[in-house]
């Protein structure tokens, strides 16, 4: 595999090496070793996975305190824009967001360390996404940010009205008054 550090400290675009022919494809998805000796020590206990339509917008989501996580993410059909924030007040990147486009044709994977908010758009018809955590799922830490705020800028490739989203993600609070990390 190919680990790429993007330019937001501690997430990483992984590339499989693929090998296929007539028959299809094979590819390792994870390999702890070579993960560890890149991206760090990182001990995965849940994997997790979501189909979406096209328009289909979740995010910008994390979870605070104790049970904050670590995200490895991939989309096994389709295509989505995966986006991650930075909310590690103590970073030279604190707000700012990486965004990459993560499909079943290029086979990338974004490792979000903890203290990240995280989110996705679909582009295609309808995305399986999927996602291996390092800390259970706490429905009382869960926290979330507006998709659209201002002053993260994310630049979705879609209208307000295209996107398809929960009453949860709808009312999530302005960047300025979100819970951050140290």
């Amino acid at each position: 595999m190919n680990y790429i550090q993007t330019e937001i400290d501690g997430v990483w675009l992984i590339e499989p090496k693929v090998f296929g022919d007539e028959r299809g494809y094979f590819m390792e998805a994870f390999k702890e070793e070579e993960f560890k000796a890149h991206v760090g020590d990182v001990r995965f206990i849940q994997d997790n996975e979501s189909k979406s339509s096209f328009g289909v917008l979740r995010g910008l989501h994390y979870q605070k305190g104790e049970y904050n996580q670590s995200k490895l993410v991939r989309v096994i059909k389709g295509k989505v824009l995966d986006v991650a924030v930075d909310l590690r007040q103590s970073s030279p990147t604190f707000g700012k967001y990486i965004s990459v486009e993560l499909s079943e044709e290029n086979r990338r994977q974004l490792f979000i360390p903890r203290g990240f908010a995280h989110g996705f758009l679909v582009l295609s018809d309808e995305a399986i996404f999927i996602y291996k955590v390092d800390n259970v799922y706490a429905p009382q830490s869960e926290a979330s940010i507006r998709y659209n705020d201002e002053t993260i800028g994310i630049d979705w490739p879609m209208t307000e009205e295209q996107l398809l989203l929960s009453p949860k993600d709808k009312a999530a609070p302005s960047f300025r008054d979100a819970e951050y990390f140290i």
